[in-house]
């Protein structure tokens, strides 16, 4: 393969992914319920800031600023005319940041889900997800992002209909889902469930993962249910920094720098390949990762009980996996 994702992978055995979107624009001004997307036309400066921080914080790579922009999501906005703009600027700005840093640097186009429920329950189709996602993509894809990054995906069939957009948009993808409920997605899925699907899907993502959902602990804890399948696609980890703890009337995550480094290469040990932070990451917990990384020799596959120990508990006994689950994968190093 021959795409900028693909290169990088092939010279590297990790590559590190960006933090949170939102929480850094919150603090550059960002209203709570404003749509960060019409930021691309209307806080360029902003969004290429944003940006920013993550290259200069040691990120190889960086999600746009278009995970809300299907227009399901914008809709809410009354902006649901502008999919293909907002999300052509979101990756026509990432470009720009990417080309100027010295250093390859790719541009992932984020798809984040649309926010409605499939039928029977809700009115979401196979055809209509398949639709706002590709129109999103070819957004993404003309504004100049490297790879389409589809995230916080809960239903297998969202998750399939972006498989499905990518391939009609041409571009290569990756895939994560949140696994925020005991170990499975809010609609039920489990990590080996993930990996079996990914597997079987017509255009199946380059790398595949876990992002979100509750503490970086419980992120891992799924990490190691992948790596216990034996798949050999690159798995990707985006933790959130710590617990979300609701303080002041905002929403505070708590981890640390230190823990976050820590977390990194926990991830790394586990099986990860693309390793990045989720909700509350910022700059400085990326430099922390960045060094941890760099600085850190590879380990043996930790335990559950050594995750617990240096992140904190989890949010659940059950990993999703039933009795045993991630627990049987054996000790030793990741397979190269």
């Amino acid at each position: 393969m021959t795409d900028a994702l693909s290169r990088l992978l092939e010279t590297r055995d990790w590559l590190m992914a960006d933090g949170a979107t939102g929480t850094n624009l919150f603090n550059m001004g960002l209203s709570s319920g404003d749509a960060p997307e019409l930021w691309n036309a209307d806080e360029p400066g902003k969004i290429k800031q944003l940006y920013s921080l993550a290259v200069d914080a040691g990120s190889d790579i960086f999600l746009t600023n278009s995970f809300g922009g299907n227009a399901s999501r914008l809709k809410l906005h009354d902006a649901q005319s502008r999919v293909r703009e907002l999300n052509r600027l979101a990756a026509e700005i990432g470009r720009d940041v990417a080309d100027a840093a010295g250093r390859p640097v790719i541009v992932a186009g984020s798809i984040g889900p649309t926010g409605d429920i499939f039928a029977p329950m809700g009115t979401l189709t196979h055809e209509l997800a398949v639709e706002m996602f590709h129109e999103q993509a070819e957004g993404l894809k003309e504004g100049g992002a490297d790879v389409l990054w589809a995230e916080t995906i809960s239903a297998p069939e969202e998750y399939k209909a972006a498989a499905e957009a990518c391939h009609l948009a041409g571009m290569p993808w990756c895939g994560t889902m949140s696994f925020d409920t005991a170990g499975r997605t809010m609609m039920g899925l489990t990590s080996t469930a993930m990996v079996a699907m990914v597997e079987k899907l017509a255009h199946p993502p380059m790398a595949f993962g876990a992002n979100c959902g509750v503490g970086a602990a419980d992120l891992l804890r799924t990490i190691l249910g992948f790596a216990a399948t034996g798949t050999e696609r690159p798995i990707i980890a985006k933790g959130n920094a710590g617990i979300p703890k609701y303080v002041d009337g905002h929403i505070h995550y708590d981890g640390t720098p230190e823990l976050m480094g820590a977390y990194a290469v926990m991830a790394r040990d586990c099986g990860a390949t693309i390793i990045g932070g989720c909700c509350g990451t910022m700059p400085d917990h990326l430099r922390a990762m960045r060094a941890a990384l760099e600085n850190t020799p590879r380990g043996e596959r930790p335990t559950l009980e050594e995750i617990s120990a240096k992140l904190g508990g989890f949010s659940s006994e059950d990993d999703g996996l039933g009795e045993g689950g991630a627990k049987r994968e054996r000790r030793g190093r990741r397979r190269s």
